[in-house]
């Protein structure tokens, strides 16, 4: 009886105790306590026999935020596991970022593709393997062929990132100071600190740090700086705050980020405004502007955008008023994070989490066309991508160096500062011509592709002359691929030297469907000329070959089509004779056409019909001339499926 009251009493502890480390976990995540929830709802969920989607999401969020992706891995597998296909989108794209933090590429692709299928997103699906087979073969290359990457001294245990130029200066951001400063409860790390120092341009070292203006700076976070031109204003992001030097959260009890305006004079900061696009109710943060200064990129979570936070442009007026910030678009936003936007000449570098990569944030790159249009973003690959976080990239006027931050294995602390130098690379150089089969005319506006199976190297289009130029690594062997949607593929294998060189007259030939078919009889046939045979003979001649080989391009160069062969006679000569002739002869082109590689099954049937189906009035006994029965004589190579 003694035992039965202390189960009951212990039992009935349990529930509200168990339901109190649920609540408690909660609360620290409401606060964005993440490292605290992460540990609490670990102990909630380790008990739990049946848990609940929405805990197990915040157990995966939780270290998904303090970025310990082994274990949002575990917990977003299990999300998986209980949800499946109704996996909402946020947490699918994270659940896929984990994968990639962990090195597991194939299952990610195997999911992602998967899920973009399902989807119907053939635009999604054919970027995302363009991207898939850019990096696929970047990093196919050896480490380091590119750029060389290395860890600054100036790195301490707590987080340093986010450089900017500032003349013959850097500026960064740093957790280092401990000194009776408050501590951020998201990853337990005093707020930032934007510090300057002396950079040396050949090995990228910091010497003489000291703070950026010190007496500018808020009390909380002060990041990601940049500067005019004339290096008289600067733009950086701190936290919202009020009088009296509070935080203001907004109705979610989240403290925003805002870029804040200053002129820089001697050892101040003058004029500190908000800019006017910044709110309460959103960030808005990591502000880069273009060489010029007459346009600025940030990053917001504004509402409109296509993921947890966007690059937006705006464009700042002569009167230093600003316009309406537009959102860069599909193309360079995604589900996922977008952030800290660097803008060399004509090209735009920016951190995302949402293009295909290696994990985490990687560093991609694109080019801004007319009236802001950007190219697909190209990842920059290794050394400068890793499976972690890599980001904040930005290289000098030569554009030979210059600095990014990265979470990295083997730093030395949260974010450190990396250098990197960008070597020279070897480049052979491959041109030529893509000319139409039917007339040898040039086609403009093919694409020329160079490549190793599905390694893409690079690509270029055809000019109207016909005519174009690519390059591709030094002592490799490549295949080359020539192609125009409504026209025929055409390959070649290339050698590059070992030595950067030239390789002309790189040709290829295209044959564009229709004009390689032709309707007769109310069927498609493949349109050839005649084939001649010797008299009484069925082996097929150097004339007939060369008329053959048109048959095998079409079906080299179009996969899916399936033929049958008739060959016919004239009436000349006995009935029998010539169906037998007819029969052989047909059977000869077969054999042809398969030596030649192509599979037996495309070809439906093989027939020889002799002169059962004669064209004209040529029969048995009618007097014709030689090409009155010459038409009679004839194969020909029908169309049964395309």
């Amino acid at each position: 009886m003694k035992r039965t009251v202390l189960l009951f009493a212990f039992l009935f502890c349990m529930v509200p105790c168990f339901a109190q480390k649920l609540l408690k976990a909660d609360r620290k995540y409401a606060a964005f306590d993440y490292i605290e929830a992460a540990k609490l709802y670990e102990d909630y969920l380790t008990g739990a026999k049946n848990p609940k989607a929405e805990v197990v999401t915040k157990a995966a969020d939780s270290y998904y935020y303090i970025n310990t992706m082994g274990s949002a891995l575990r917990w977003y597998t299990k999300l998986h596991e209980l949800q499946g296909d109704k996996m909402d989108d946020k947490h699918f794209h994270r659940y896929i970022l984990a994968l990639r933090s962990e090195e597991k590429y194939d299952k990610a692709d195997e999911l992602m593709l998967a899920r973009l299928d399902m989807k119907n997103d053939k635009d999604g699906k054919d970027r995302y393997m363009q991207q898939k087979i850019h990096l696929t073969f970047q990093k196919g290359r050896p480490s380091g062929l590119q750029y060389t990457v290395s860890n600054l001294a100036v790195n301490s245990s707590k987080a340093d990132f986010g450089t900017a130029f500032y003349g013959d200066k850097i500026v960064y951001a740093s957790s280092r100071d401990t000194v009776g400063k408050k501590t951020y409860s998201w990853n337990d790390q005093p707020y930032l600190v934007l510090y300057e120092a002396k950079r040396d341009t050949a090995t990228g070292a910091f010497s003489k740090d000291k703070k950026f203006i010190a007496k500018g700076q808020t009390t909380y976070h002060n990041a990601a700086a940049t500067f005019t031109p004339d290096l008289k204003t600067v733009y950086f992001s701190v936290n919202n705050v009020k009088k009296g030097n509070k935080l203001v959260d907004d109705e979610k009890g989240t403290n925003n980020i805002q870029i804040v305006k200053a002129t820089i004079k001697g050892d101040k900061l003058e004029n500190q405004v908000k800019l006017p696009f910044c709110s309460d109710d959103y960030s808005v943060g990591h502000p880069a502007l273009t060489e010029d200064g007459k346009y600025m990129f940030f990053v917001s979570d504004m509402p409109g955008g296509y993921g947890e936070t966007d690059i937006y442009y705006v464009e700042i007026y002569s009167d230093g008023t600003f316009g309406t910030p537009v959102n860069a678009g599909p193309e360079i936003n995604t589900i996922g994070r977008e952030m800290f936007p660097f803008i060399k000449g004509e090209t735009l570098y920016f951190s995302s989490d949402g293009h295909y990569g290696l994990g985490g944030l990687d560093v991609f790159s694109t080019v801004i066309g007319n009236d802001m249009k950007f190219s697909i973003p190209l990842n920059m690959e290794r050394p400068i991508n890793s499976n972690g976080d890599d980001f904040a990239f930005i290289i000098d006027d030569k554009e030979s160096s210059g600095y990014l931050s990265s979470n990295r294995k083997g730093g030395k602390g949260d974010d450190d500062i990396y250098f990197f130098k960008k070597e020279k690379l070897c480049h052979y150089v491959v041109s030529g011509t893509v000319r139409n089969k039917k007339d040898g005319l040039p086609i403009a506006g093919a694409s020329v592709s160079t490549g190793q199976k599905t390694m893409l190297v690079g690509t270029a289009t055809t000019d109207e002359d016909g005519k174009y130029t690519i390059a591709f690594p030094c002592g490799s062997k490549a295949r080359m691929t020539a192609s125009k949607e409504g026209y025929s593929s055409d390959e070649k294998e290339v050698e590059a030297g070992k030595v950067t060189g030239e390789l002309k007259n790189v040709d290829f030939v295209l044959g564009k469907y229709e004009e390689l078919v032709r309707i007769e009889d109310n069927v498609e046939k493949i349109d050839i000329n005649p084939i001649y045979f010797d008299f009484d003979q069925y082996y097929v001649t150097p004339q007939g070959a060369a008329e053959l080989d048109k048959v095998v391009y079409v079906m080299q160069h179009f996969p899916d089509i399936i033929i049958k062969i008739e060959s016919h006679t004239d009436s000349r000569g006995a009935d029998d004779y010539n169906m037998r002739l007819s029969d052989d002869r047909a059977k000869s082109t077969f054999s042809y056409i398969i030596a030649k590689g192509i599979e037996p099954k495309r070809i439906e049937s093989v027939r020889g019909y002799g002169e059962s189906r004669l064209r004209n009035k040529c029969s048995n006994d009618v007097e014709c001339t030689e090409e009155e029965h010459q038409l009679n004589r004839r194969s020909d190579f029908i169309i049964v499926k395309k």
